[in-house]
């Protein structure tokens, strides 16, 4: 042992001998020198694991994902994601899905480069991380950002080499990409008006946060078979869409009964997945506040127990619970609970505050005395990086430097005094942004499209604000009616809630295949008292041919309503489908000059 020193040379005696006695007690157990007993999962990452290894003696073959994610879990993964970097390359094969677990989406062939989606809960920034992601989207991305359909904000045009410099950029600000994409929890919604609306029940930002950060330190909450989305709603103004989630939380204030101490509880709903034509079910379950986020883990963990890893078309929540049956996926949510959970009969429910269709656009007063908050109008969600440090001056100066994020793919600047309402709106105009629009641009939205999207049958964005221009020179709509357009069955942008829902799809015309879509009407959600699923209205309808048969549909609406409040979904509900067409197909088309 020449060479050490004499610390270094016990420390290696020391770790000879161990080696010595280890092979001298496996040969007095019987087994031969060097042999490693089955191995047991053990650790955060023996939940899914143990799903595996249940599926596959059961006679199942895992899915290429499921044995990816077995061979080296992608959280382990980032000194490949740095090499790639270094060498200024981009994912591919297998790698593009593990990749996503960073938050990368390599998104060729719309285009050659990354989309990173963001974890941001309850969708609230600061405003010196709005101007902080402008800079890293001028740096490393395509100069502009997204907000999503989860109140989230996805960056665009990322090149392979500045993969690793983006992700730090995020990190430096206190965000996160971690989880954002892949078979993981998403981005946590909360009421974008939590805090500060008047007839919010509970303020859900406590909650989204605390859920969030228990995602990030529980490493299971990372090992699901299927993506898992969270949402909690607290009564407020603007539509949340819980309904449409995994788990939704939905605040309620209990007045009374046997066994029910008043206060504010959650009903806990399970199953939503729109886009497979299900909203979450009612559990029967009221939680307290405090209850919420550990009961969202025992979820997630049953759910990551149970969900099927062998085909990915039927591994979501909903189809576990199809399977097992409600009452025996809810018991198994209780034994990872540890206890029973509180049921609903018998509490005195006070009937819940509904929301506004409109709620996530103009000024609007706030709880606090004096105060406002202003939602603007983002073209089909998308901000310049010019816009976003704009904005994050304008929340700086007038309010509370205070950015929210909605579903609705726009934002909310809060705090602004009575005082400033007018010069804060001034400020907005000058970015080139509104506060104010029609009934239609208010409520369109539309997901990425096949400007970014691998997925994505047409140009979803570039569609939507065409179909707002069109209708809006022909059409005097007085109330407000959600156009909502989805690239593909992944239905980003819900297209079965809308009162309209356009899913696009490859039509053939004279020999060619053009971009279209299939029509849904009379969708609507829980948080409006409109929930329901679109039916079908008509079907690969190219889109040239698209906003006269959209405008004469709102028409046959307008000149056929029982009443002037009559809402869209309203007049959809009361007729049968061939009626609709019938009347839309009497419908003038308003003539435009050229």
């Amino acid at each position: 042992m020449s060479g050490f020193d004499e610390t270094q040379k016990q420390w290696l005696q020391g770790f000879v001998s161990g080696l010595e006695a280890r092979k001298a007690a496996e040969r007095v157990n019987g087994r031969a020198a060097g042999a490693v007993p089955a191995a047991q999962p053990i650790g955060p990452d023996a939940l899914q694991y143990t799903a595996q290894d249940r599926a596959t003696a059961a006679g199942g073959k895992l899915v290429a994902e499921e044995t990816a994610k077995r061979q080296r879990h992608p959280l382990d993964r980032w000194d490949e994601i740095v090499l790639r970097a270094e060498a200024g390359q981009f994912p591919k094969g297998m790698d593009v899905f593990l990749t996503k677990y960073q938050g990368l989406f390599y998104v060729a062939p719309a285009q050659n480069s990354f989309m990173c989606r963001l974890r941001i809960p309850n969708g609230i920034l600061n405003a010196w991380q709005m101007r902080g992601l402008a800079d890293a989207a001028d740096s490393c991305g395509g100069g502009y950002a997204d907000v999503t359909t989860r109140a989230n904000l996805q960056i665009r045009e990322i090149g392979a080499a500045q993969a690793v410099d983006l992700l730090l950029a995020v990190q430096a600000l206190g965000l996160t990409s971690r989880g954002s994409g892949a078979d993981n929890i998403r981005n946590i919604t909360g009421s974008p008006t939590a805090g500060i609306d008047p007839q919010e029940i509970i303020d859900t930002r406590p909650l989204c946060a605390a859920m969030h950060h228990y995602i990030l330190n529980h490493r299971e909450m990372y090992g699901l078979p299927r993506k898992f989305n969270i949402a909690f709603d607290g009564g407020g103004r603007v539509p949340v869409l819980e309904d449409t989630n995994d788990i939704g939380f939905v605040a309620c204030q209990v007045t009374g009964g046997a066994g029910f101490a008043a206060g504010v509880y959650f009903r806990l709903q399970l199953g939503g997945i729109t886009g497979h034509l299900d909203f979450a079910f009612e559990t029967g379950i009221l939680l307290k506040p405090e209850e919420c986020v550990k009961a969202a883990g025992a979820v997630v963990r049953a759910f990551a127990a149970h969900g099927d890893r062998t085909n990915r078309q039927r591994a979501r929540l909903k189809y576990v619970i199809d399977r097992m049956g409600r009452d025996a996926f809810v018991k198994e949510v209780e034994r990872e609970y540890g206890a029973p959970l509180r049921r609903a009969p018998g509490a005195e429910v006070a009937p819940r505050p509904l929301a506004d269709k409109g709620g996530h656009i103009g000024v609007h007063a706030q709880k606090q005395p004096g105060r406002n908050y202003i939602g603007l109008v983002l073209p089909v969600g998308r901000m310049t990086t010019g816009q976003m440090r704009g904005l994050a001056e304008v929340a700086e100066r007038f309010g509370s430097g205070t950015l929210r994020l909605t579903v609705w793919q726009n934002l909310l600047i809060s705090d602004v005094a009575d005082r400033d309402v007018g010069v804060c709106i001034s400020a907005i105009q000058a970015l080139g942004l509104a506060v104010e629009a029609s009934p239609i641009r208010r409520g369109l939205v539309a997901c990425t499209g096949n400007a970014g999207c691998k997925f994505a049958a047409a140009n979803t964005k570039g569609h939507a604000l065409h179909l707002a221009d069109y209708l809006e020179a022909r059409l005097a709509v007085d109330l407000p009616i959600n156009i909502h357009l989805t690239g593909c069955h992944h239905s980003c942008a819900q297209h079965y809630i809308g009162d309209i829902g356009l899913i696009a799809a490859k039509v053939e015309r004279g020999g060619n295949s053009v971009e279209g879509y299939h029509v849904f009407i009379g969708g609507g959600a829980a948080a409006t008292n409109e929930q329901a699923m679109a039916r079908e209205y008509a079907q690969s309808v190219a889109f040239d041919d698209l906003p006269p048969l959209i405008e004469r549909l709102i028409a046959a609406w307008l000149g056929h309503r029982q009443a002037p409040g009559e809402s869209f979904f309203e007049f959809c509900r009361r007729h049968e489908v061939d009626q609709l067409r019938g009347l839309a197909e009497r419908a003038p088309l308003q003539a435009i000059a050229a």
